[in-house]
């Protein structure tokens, strides 16, 4: 999603279900009373009746073990990866599901996943580690060079250029950086990864929408977490509120306030810590230092 994925860190329990899709839970009736009574006439009815409920028990259990299970190393994912496609059908395409299998377990991801550490730090050293002069100074620039885009932008979702410039310079450096991570595989070994696989099995059927919609291939790049775009969203972020072409800087900032909107963003109301729209910031990221600084430098690149 959007915003980087400190805020799924920060929002989302490290210790996640055990199985990346967890089968509902095996549930055997107990025979009604009345039920009982009658088909208990002869020991002969009862050995039938306790054999079938038994039956249903193993069937149930042999279902459940079908489940993809998560992992924490590379050396279940390729199993998971056949599971997984097996409990997709009917809802992947036979494209998207192929695109899947040629996804590789990501190192780099795990890596990243396991390293976010700047979010633990006070708002003044979070804001000298990010370079925030440098980002209000750009910003402010670039709120010059493109005010007729910008003020487009706020007339139709009420946002204005500071808190976006703030989100694009804090996300990708304003499109510099916007990752080199197969996107397919990020999403997909984090799916499979135990600390967080439910939320991310969600985003992996999103990116094999996008899949079969045209915007992500198997050969599509970007950030560690599976984001991608100038503001990185997540897949189910792109379908959700993208706009266009995330690779685009005005799709790109449309999407993202078309994001702060659908998070409760008013036209005209304050964005800083107390005010209305601090909430909205809150949506993008659940990181209180990361929301904070958000806040600081669109105010500074807002008032100039």
């Amino acid at each position: 999603m959007s915003g980087g994925i400190a805020r799924y860190i920060a929002s989302h329990n490290p210790e996640s279900r055990p199985g990346a899709v967890l089968a509902e839970p095996c549930r055997v009736s107990q025979p009604d009373p009345a039920f009982a009574m009658e088909i208990s006439v002869t020991d002969t009815k009862r050995r039938s009746t306790l054999a079938a409920v038994a039956a249903v028990a193993l069937a149930c259990l042999a279902g459940g073990a079908e489940a993809a299970q998560c992992g924490n190393s590379a050396a279940g994912f390729e199993a998971w990866k056949s599971q997984f496609a097996q409990e997709a059908q009917g809802r992947a395409s036979a494209a998207s599901l192929a695109a899947l299998r040629e996804t590789n377990y990501s190192t780099a991801t795990i890596s990243a996943d396991r390293g976010q550490k700047s979010f633990k730090l006070s708002l003044d050293q979070f804001l000298a580690k990010r370079g925030a002069t440098t980002i209000v100074s750009r910003g402010r620039a670039l709120k010059r060079q493109n005010a007729a885009l910008f003020a487009q932008i706020e007339q139709r979702y009420g946002v204005p250029p500071g808190p976006l410039l703030a989100i694009w310079g804090m996300e990708t450096g304003f499109g510099a950086v916007r990752g080199n991570v197969n996107t397919l595989s990020a999403v997909a070994t984090l799916a499979y990864d135990c600390r967080r696989s439910a939320y991310f099995t969600d985003q992996l059927y999103a990116a094999l929408t996008l899949v079969d919609r045209g915007m992500l291939s198997s050969s599509t790049r970007g950030a560690a977490h599976g984001e991608v775009g100038h503001t990185q969203f997540l897949p189910k972020n792109v379908l959700t509120y993208g706009t266009g072409d995330l690779n685009n800087v005005g799709a790109a900032l449309s999407s993202t306030a078309n994001f702060l909107k659908g998070h409760g963003w008013q036209a005209g109301a304050g964005y800083q810590p107390g005010e209305p729209n601090f909430a909205a910031l809150q949506g993008w990221n659940a990181a209180t230092v990361y929301q904070r600084a958000i806040a600081q430098m669109g105010r500074q690149i807002d008032g100039e």
